[in-house]
């Protein structure tokens, strides 16, 4: 399975994750997850390898936040209903490796997942 970057190419912080990946002669799929959004069934799946809930995946500045998320008693899975609805609102860059993924956050945090990529 190739590794893959859920990008926004207007993020430093995921241009920054890309370069770092590409520095180590690793190409990843990128998915432009703003204009691709992961289904639900892959948003939990990448939860479960972070290890996280869905409220600690949110972007809590974005507008989409106030507007869906804030002030609002929501289910896991309304949440994740609503982060596939609105993408924005999912912290970014998440690379995942196998069945390990990691938010890049700073773009190093991604690192630890890459331990058995030849590249490294």
């Amino acid at each position: 399975m190739p590794l893959t970057i859920y990008h926004n190419p207007r993020c430093s912080k995921s241009r920054a994750t890309l370069a770092l990946l590409q520095e180590r002669g690793i190409e990843p799929e990128v998915v432009d997850y703003l204009n691709h959004p992961a289904s639900t069934a892959e948003l939990v799946r990448i939860l479960g390898m972070l290890g996280k809930t869905p409220a600690q995946l949110l972007r809590t500045g974005e507008d989409e936040y106030r507007e869906h998320f804030k002030g609002r008693e929501l289910s896991d899975a309304r949440m994740i209903e609503l982060m596939v609805q609105y993408p924005k609102v999912i912290e970014r860059p998440i690379v995942v490796n196998g069945d390990r993924a990691a938010v890049g956050r700073p773009p190093e945090a991604v690192l630890d997942i890459l331990q058995d990529n030849e590249a490294l």
